[in-house]
């Protein structure tokens, strides 16, 4: 059976090394993986999305409407443009933050309320504040690690995996803040 998850957010916030993690998870736990990353204008803050999807054997690393077991989702609206995304019964786990898209800062519209609530009613949804325990961690730029460490609690991947995964993936002098990020994430209860 295979399992499909999304991972969406803004240019710069690390969603790439996430699903290289997450990939390298379950490669090491011997399924067959495709990602698939799909970039609007990243380099500008715009949508950045990763199809992750394993299995036994896995034939296309797209994800179709409906289809996604659970969203990852480092932003609020990026959560909400992926919810077609996810299957009936399907989970969202969201770092319950805001980043202001362009027609916002120009005030061509307003940034929508109500969104994790909105969320909640149509899906099983993990909110955090993963910023906050990014920064406990030692650097906001741990978000996605942390992130990270929630999805794996959701998962059938061994926490060691990930703690592995992630000794070979991130550079020594980020190391230690990396681990902490995960732990944080892993043991949060929301």
């Amino acid at each position: 059976m295979t399992k499909n998850i999304m991972i969406v957010g803004v240019g710069g916030q690390g969603t790439l090394l996430a699903s290289r993690i997450l990939g390298n998870a379950v490669i090491s736990e011997g399924y067959d993986v495709k990602v698939s990353e799909v970039h609007g204008m990243s380099q500008r803050g715009g949508s950045v999305v990763t199809y992750v999807k394993y299995g036994e054997k896995v034939h296309a690393p797209i994800i179709d409407k409906g289809e996604a077991d659970i969203i990852l989702a480092f932003e609020r609206l990026e959560a909400i443009r992926a919810l077609p995304y996810l299957k009936k019964g399907g989970k969202v786990i969201l770092n319950d933050r805001k980043i202001l898209p362009m027609p916002v800062i120009t005030g061509a519209t307003t940034y929508p309320e109500g969104i994790v609530e909105d969320l909640s009613s149509k899906a099983d949804v993990i909110a955090l504040d993963a910023l906050d325990l990014s920064i406990k961690a030692g650097s906001p730029k741990a978000v996605n690690v942390v992130l990270i460490g929630v999805l794996a609690k959701s998962m059938d991947i061994p926490k060691e995996t990930f703690i592995k995964v992630i000794n070979e993936t991130v550079p020594p002098k980020f190391l230690e803040m990396n681990l902490k990020a995960f732990e944080l994430g892993y043991n949060y209860e929301g």
